[in-house]
Formats: structure tokens, C-alpha cells, sequence
């Protein structure tokens, strides 16, 4: 099995954007990409969500929207306010392993931080990364604070024996701050995890070609190659 879990240490650090990124990197590897959101929130029935981002970013057109929710909440809370189901453990499941099935790397990315409720009975994404036996890759925030969030994560996935495939950071500034330069060193140090790349600031612009030709430059590039084999 060749699946990816894309996860955060909380809402906003970048992961759609990181998800586009690995696909586009990918994709210029050679490999088909297929990529999974179990649950999108904060979006209208008929608004492009983050699977189309990815799509407008990276090229990858397969992609795979389960369930979503007008409120940007927690899913399972988003889902309860809309009258809308819950999507299920089972589901999402089912639609990553027939993704898996038909391409070299399917990523799958999550909503908030790895312990937010995507569903029925309170799965989570860590639950997924443990039932797909898939390694989680953590996208995390640049400055002050991050370094606890990056430590609890870690802690997190420890916990449940899934493997740490490494950090990224989703928004690099161009004028990073103290803060923002120390942690490059410490991030690895308290989460005993690599830092595998780190993504500019910026750079979901218009420009989509030039994100796509420039994807794999942000990550590490052995990391990204044992991604590819």
C-alpha cells in the first residue's frame, strides 16, 4: 500500500497547499497520484473546495471528496449543525484502498490537527493512518508555538504506533522571524522527527504552472524519493 497521510498540528498551517505540492512532486516523478479528503468544511454545495485547489495546482485529477459541510467547524460538529450524515470509518476506507489499488500514491488529506473528529463513532485521522497501516507526514506552522504543537503531535502519533514520516512547513515566510529560524533546528530535536521541507509563503497564486514546476524543490529530496519508489 502506497498511501500518504497528510495531517497538521491545527487548522490553517497549509495542508491543502502541501498536499498540492507532494502531488505535483510526485507527478513530475513519474508516479500517478490519487488524492482523498474524507471531509471538507466550510464550504458551499457548489464552491470549489481544497480538492479542486489541489487539482488547480498540481495537475492531479483524480481526486476524492467524501463528505462536506457549509460551516468551517469540526466536521463531525459541522455535520451534526447541517442535518447532513456523518460520513463513516468504512467509507473513507473503502474509497482510499480502491485509490491505492489504481495508482502508485494516494494521499489523503485531513481536517485540522490528527485528533479532530472527521466522523461517525469519533474517528479520527490518526484512526485512518492506523487501519491503513499509512505513515502521517505534519504540517506545521512556522513561528512561536509551534514547537509544542509539533512535540504533542508527535506524542500523538507515538502513542498510537504510526510512523512519523517527517514535519513540513506549510508557510515558510520570506522575512522569517527568531523564532521561525531557531526552530528549523529545534523542530527534529522535540519531535524526533525530521524536517522534510518547507513550503514558501505565497506561492498558491495564480501562477499554477510555475507551483507545479517548482513542487519538488520544497521537500527534502531523498524523503521525497523514497515517497516516489
Amino acid at each position: 500500500m502506497s498511501v500518504l497521510v497528510v495531517s497538521g498540528t491545527s487548522t490553517d498551517v497549509g495542508k491543502t497547499v502541501v498536499t498540492a505540492a507532494l502531488a505535483a512532486a510526485l507527478s513530475a516523478a513519474g508516479r500517478s497520484v490519487a488524492v482523498c479528503k474524507p471531509a471538507q468544511t466550510g464550504v458551499g454545495p457548489d464552491e470549489p473546495g481544497d480538492m479542486a485547489e489541489v487539482t488547480r495546482l498540481s495537475g492531479v485529477s483524480t481526486t476524492v471528496e467524501l463528505a462536506r459541510f457549509p460551516e468551517p467547524l469540526a466536521p463531525d460538529t459541522a455535520a451534526r449543525r447541517s442535518g447532513i450524515p456523518l460520513v463513516t470509518r468504512a467509507e473513507v476506507l473503502s474509497a482510499v484502498r480502491e485509490l491505492d489499488a489504481r495508482h502508485d500514491v494516494t494521499l489523503v488529506e485531513g481536517a485540522g490537527g490528527l485528533l479532530v473528529r472527521l466522523g461517525a463513532g469519533g474517528f479520527t485521522v490518526r484512526d485512518l493512518a492506523v487501519d491503513l497501516d499509512a505513515p502521517v507526514v505534519v504540517v506545521a506552522a512556522p513561528g512561536l508555538g509551534t514547537l509544542n504543537h509539533c512535540a504533542l503531535t508527535a506524542e500523538a502519533l507515538a502513542s498510537a504506533r504510526v510512523k512519523c514520516s517527517g514535519f513540513v512547513v506549510g508557510s515558510w515566510p520570506r522575512h522569517p522571524d527568531l523564532a521561525a529560524r531557531c526552530n528549523l533546528d529545534d523542530l527534529p530535536v522535540v519531535t524526533g522527527s525530521s524536517l522534510v521541507g518547507r513550503v514558501p509563503e505565497g506561492v498558491a497564486g495564480p501562477d499554477a504552472s510555475g507551483f507545479a514546476a517548482a513542487a519538488a524543490g520544497w521537500f527534502d529530496p531523498d524523503w521525497l524519493e523514497t515517497l516516489a519508489s
